[in-house]
């Protein structure tokens, strides 16, 4: 799924050169109407030649008309197109918020730390949180090259001395790991403090 609508994402950021951007549609089914500065009035004058033989269209942005000469059919390809670009976006929309994606967003550094800080969690929000990373390591992170994950906590503990790189077996090792680690009462500040310091301190790491 992330492969395939990562396809479709290039295919959206496809769409300027398509020319489906509104400057680019109107210069494609019609022609400016333009303004010229004329000495003798003193101001811009604009031509009246098209006036009442095409219909016209003023953009809001800059106030600039264009005189429409597209066939219908011309039209209702640009329509085709332009729903079409619609339902791209939705469907990149409705993957961005869902699943881990939800939580989490999208990770696109190839190598990270996740620090774990559950704070006043109660138990039954222990799990939900293990739930939750548990879901965004097999989503996500498998998708990257090397992770690693931290505990704040009185006693800090880590799942590896450094990051390290990503694959079955690790990601695995690492879900495990997450659902060894016993329910603790809430780790201060300086707890999370020293769990961001000491992720930040293995250079490799991009977040």
């Amino acid at each position: 799924q992330p492969l395939i609508s990562s396809c479709k994402w290039l295919q959206i950021h496809g769409l300027k050169r398509n020319k489906l951007s509104l400057s680019q549609i109107l210069s494609q089914i019609g022609f400016q109407h333009r303004k010229d500065y004329v000495a003798t009035l003193g101001k811009l004058v604009a031509s009246r030649y098209a006036d009442g033989l095409f219909p016209q269209y003023e953009r809001a942005q800059d106030g600039s008309v264009y005189n429409l000469t597209a066939k219908k059919e011309l039209i209702l390809h640009f329509v085709d197109c332009l729903m079409g670009a619609i339902a791209l976006y939705k469907q990149r929309m409705e993957w961005l918020t869902s699943e881990s994606r939800q939580i989490f967003g999208v990770i696109q550094e190839q190598c990270i730390v996740i620090v774990l800080d559950f704070g006043t969690a109660a138990p039954t929000e222990f799990d939900l949180c293990r739930d939750a990373l548990s879901m965004v390591l097999v989503e996500q992170v498998t998708q990257i090259a090397k992770f690693n994950l931290i505990r704040a906590a009185q006693d800090l503990t880590k799942w590896q001395q450094k990051s390290t790189p990503v694959s079955e077996h690790t990601i695995k090792s690492a879900v495990m790991w997450l659902w060894k680690l016993d329910h603790m009462t809430a780790a201060s500040h300086t707890n999370s403090a020293e769990a961001l310091l000491e992720a930040m301190s293995d250079e490799a790491v991009s977040s």
